[in-house]
């Protein structure tokens, strides 16, 4: 393992409900962190889902700030910033880079859509990364694996296509798209402008990772076919790595992955998962304030396997392709409280993910050996103990755990030679947090739940379906 043992580098995981940023070394110790909390979605429309104002950016500048106040190294010494930024994003520009509208949250009901111009001083469609990107360093350069969604990507070739249909398909012109690099390379140098707004030394390279969740799992040390990540965010999906895109399948879709070349097949997923938990969280606590996750954790531990019997369909964001679905909480009797729901939206999540992870495996003919958590529920005792009893398998998280920004943080290091490969960086940099085994008196007692839920939610989706 060839390992430059000095310098650090800045690693941004700007995610869906807030900025993080860590300074790392080569051996994967943060020195600093930082988070700040995103602004709310602003809906100017039904379906319509946007950043406000310059959010984005606005974010990454105070946490960029806020990290570099507690460190107490030499700034000098930062040989690369990482910046991972949300995938299905949009990005619409001016011709001098500045935002011709907000940006475009991946929930929004457009981007499943060809691009159709709002603004007519419209000259530039990017991605978050893309955007991020020309405000660090004034280049039109964007991280290919960030590009999924509707662009006129070949995901083979990690580039623009060659076929003049996809860019009808996708109403984008060529010359309105960034310069595509891969995860690694750099999209550019830190601008005087940008590192005096920021507060780091102009210069420094901009390395490009790719999206969000492909970076997680590289900073979870997802390496194995026979492992998945389960990323519990706003989003939550299970992930195993892959070799080359996938012909189409309603049970698993081909990703980018983040190192070049590297493809991540994930499951269908849970959209609005971890935020249903920060929003009974919010629920609970603007009645009783000071509810934490951490008091409905250490209530829900006392709640048998089941929830007294409640069932959480977790649909408080409905899928484009069916938009009449509805979150739902069934299975009162007067004996539950607010535990035994939080403890039902734990379960939902992980009954609803095992199924769909069961699924993706059954098409690629993979098993499930070990599952790694990431996220904001990966701090939770109870959840892991839950999903290792559902999926049947250990589970593991990360020593950090924001494995987006440690996968940031192994682009910047590759990118800036601080490791020569990537295997070296994942090893040097990833280490194993908690280690959780699966509970054979708790796995017996979730298949009966598994089966409740399996007789259960359909039933529900199919009454708000008939609605229509």
């Amino acid at each position: 393992m060839s390992v430059d043992a000095g310098g650090y580098v800045v690693a941004i995981d700007n995610g869906s409900q807030s900025t993080k940023v860590l300074i790392v070394d080569a051996i994967g110790t943060v020195h600093a962190s930082a988070r700040v909390a995103l602004r709310p979605y602003v809906s100017p429309a039904p379906g319509r889902w946007e950043h406000p104002d310059d959010d984005l950016w606005d974010s990454i500048v105070a946490a960029v700030r806020e990290a570099l106040s507690s460190f107490a190294g030499d700034p000098g010494e930062i040989r690369g910033i990482g910046l991972c930024t949300i995938r299905f994003c949009r990005a619409v520009l001016r011709a001098d880079g500045s935002l011709a509208q907000p940006v475009m949250s991946w929930m929004d009901e457009r981007l499943p859509r060809a691009y159709e111009q709002e603004r007519e001083d419209a000259a530039y469609v990017t991605t978050s990364s893309g955007y991020i990107g020309h405000r660090l360093t004034g280049e039109r350069r964007d991280a290919a694996g960030n590009c999924q969604g509707v662009w006129p990507i070949d995901t083979a070739a990690w580039a623009w296509s060659g076929e003049p249909d996809d860019y009808l398909r996708t109403g984008m012109d060529r010359r309105m798209l960034f310069e595509l690099v891969a995860p690694g390379e750099a999209l550019g140098l830190l601008t005087e402008d940008a590192g005096a707004v920021i507060g780091l030394p102009a210069g420094i390279p901009v390395i490009a990772t790719s999206n969000d969740k492909a970076v997680e799992a590289l900073g979870a040390g997802l390496r194995e076919s026979n492992e998945a990540l389960l990323s519990l965010g706003t989003y939550v999906a299970t992930m195993t790595p892959g070799d080359r895109p996938l012909a189409a399948h309603p049970d698993v879709w081909t990703n980018f992955g983040s190192e070049p070349g590297s493809y991540l097949y994930e499951s269908g997923g849970v959209r609005r998962g971890m935020w249903t938990v920060s929003w009974f969280r919010d629920l609970v606590s603007s009645t009783t304030p000071g509810i934490s996750e951490q008091h409905l954790n250490d209530g829900a531990v006392d709640v048998p396997p089941g929830a007294g019997g409640l069932v959480a369909a977790l649909d408080w964001l409905a899928p484009p392709d069916e938009p009449w679905r509805r979150g739902a909480l069934v299975g009162f009797d007067g004996t539950q409280g607010r535990f035994h729901i939080y403890r039902a939206i734990l379960e939902a999540l992980a009954i609803e993910t095992a199924g769909s992870d069961a699924r993706a495996r059954r098409v690629l003919g993979r098993e499930l050996d070990a599952l790694v958590v990431t996220g904001g529920g990966s701090g939770s005792e109870l959840m892991l103990q839950i999903l290792a009893a559902v999926y049947g398998v250990p589970v593991r998280t990360p020593r950090v755990s924001d494995a987006a920004g440690m996968g940031a943080a192994i682009c910047a290091a590759v990118g800036t030679r601080l490791h020569e490969t990537w295997d070296d960086a994942v090893a040097a940099m990833v280490h194993v947090g908690r280690e959780v085994a699966v509970d054979a008196a708790l796995q017996d007692a979730y298949s009966d739940v598994i089966g409740t839920y399996a007789r259960v939610t359909p039933r529900i989706r199919r009454l708000f379906a008939d609605d229509e």
